[in-house]
C-alpha cells in the first residue's frame, strides 16, 4: 500500500507581532481579558504589501529545503486557504509560480480553520491513487484583512501566517505500524453556516465582508465534535488513544484545546500548542504547529500524530499518521 509520509515542514509568520496590549486603546479589552478567555498573548500580521501568497511561498520555500527536495520534484501544490490574493486565480497557481514550478498542477482548498486538514485528505488520497508521487500542501491565511476591529470578540483571536509539508509516496505494508498517513476522518454540517461565517463575497455583496461569529455555539461544537472526529479516526487507523503520542490541535482557543485533550484522556504534555504566539491562523494553524515543533524535536520516528480541525461550514476533521 502506498502511503503519503511527512518529509519536510516549513512556516512562515509576518514580522510584525502584535501584542494583546495594542488592542486596549481601541476596544474594552485588556491582555488579561483576552489571555484568560483565549490563551493568546500576540498574533503577527502581514505587512500592507504581503498577500496570502507571499506568505505561501515563504512556507513552502523552507518545507522543501527541510525535505531536501527541489521543486521540480513536486507534482502538485494544493493551498488550504479563505482569504487568496484574488477571487481568482488560485493562490495554489501564485505559489507554483513563485517556486518557478513549471510541471504538475496546483489548485486551492477552501473549508476555512479545517481547509489543512481537507488539503491533507486530498494529498493523500491521490496519493495513494497514483496521481503523484510527491505534493507541496499549504495553509496559508491573511485573516487581518476581514476583521472588524469594532468586534472585541473576533478581533482579538486571528493572527496571519502559512505553515507548509511535502508529502512523498512510499511502499507500506497496509498495517498500522506503516510510517505516513494512516487514516483521515471530513465531516461537514451546512445548517451551522450562521455560527461562523464573513457576511461578504462575490455573489453576494461585492465585499470582502468581515468575520462574525457566535462564540458559544462555536466552543460547544469544537469540543465534541473535534473529539467525536479524532476518536474515529484513530480507530480506522487501528489505533486506540492510549497509543497517540501527540495532538496537534487547531490553534483557536486554549480553552477549546484543553477541553478536547481532556475528552481524548490525553494530558497536555502531549498536546503541541502554539496559539499563545500565532493566535488563530485559520487553515495555518496546523501546519504551523507542526513546522515549530518539528524544528524544537519535539517528534520522534514511529511516533502517532492525530491533527484535528473545525471550521465555519461547519467543517471538521482529523488525520492520523505516523512520523
Amino acid at each position: 500500500m502506498r502511503r503519503a509520509v511527512i518529509r519536510g515542514t516549513g512556516h512562515y509568520l509576518p514580522e510584525r507581532v502584535v501584542e494583546n496590549n495594542w488592542f486596549e486603546d481601541k476596544l474594552e479589552t485588556t491582555d488579561q481579558w483576552i489571555r484568560s478567555r483565549t490563551g493568546i498573548e500576540r498574533r503577527h500580521f502581514a505587512a500592507e504589501d504581503e498577500r496570502t501568497s507571499d506568505l505561501g511561498i515563504a512556507a513552502a520555500k523552507a518545507a522543501l529545503d527541510h525535505a531536501g527536495i527541489s521543486v521540480d520534484q513536486i507534482d502538485a501544490v494544493i493551498v488550504a486557504t479563505s482569504t487568496p490574493d484574488f477571487t481568482f486565480p488560485s493562490v495554489a497557481t501564485m505559489v507554483q509560480a513563485g517556486l518557478g514550478m513549471k510541471r504538475g498542477f496546483a489548485y486551492d482548498v477552501q473549508a476555512v480553520c479545517a481547509g489543512f486538514v481537507f488539503a491533507l485528505a486530498n494529498a493523500d488520497a491521490m496519493i495513494r491513487a497514483g496521481q503523484a508521487e510527491r505534493v507541496l500542501v499549504i495553509g496559508a491565511e491573511t485573516f487581518s484583512r476581514i476583521m472588524d476591529w469594532t468586534d472585541r470578540g473576533t478581533c482579538v483571536l486571528f493572527g496571519d501566517g502559512a505553515g507548509a509539508v511535502v508529502l512523498e509516496a512510499v511502499e507500506g505494508d497496509g498495517t498500522p505500524a506503516d510510517r505516513g498517513i494512516l487514516a483521515v476522518d471530513l465531516n461537514s454540517d451546512g445548517q451551522y453556516r450562521d455560527l461562523l461565517y464573513v457576511d461578504g463575497g462575490v455573489a453576494s455583496t461585492g465585499t470582502a465582508g468581515h468575520l462574525r461569529m457566535q462564540g458559544n455555539l462555536v466552543f460547544r461544537h469544537a469540543v465534541e465534535k473535534l473529539a467525536d472526529t479524532a476518536h474515529r479516526a484513530v480507530e480506522r487507523a487501528g489505533l486506540t488513544t492510549d497509543q497517540v503520542d501527540w495532538l496537534v490541535p487547531h490553534q483557536a482557543n486554549s480553552r477549546i484545546i484543553e477541553a478536547t485533550a481532556k475528552r481524548m484522556h490525553l494530558p497536555m504534555e502531549k498536546v503541541v500548542l502554539t496559539v499563545a504566539d500565532h493566535g488563530n491562523t485559520s487553515a495555518a494553524s496546523i501546519p504551523l504547529a507542526l513546522s515549530v515543533a518539528d524544528e524544537q524535536g519535539k517528534f520522534k520516528p514511529g511516533q502517532i500524530l492525530v491533527a484535528e480541525a473545525i471550521g465555519g461550514g461547519l467543517a471538521w476533521g482529523s488525520v492520523v499518521l505516523r512520523w
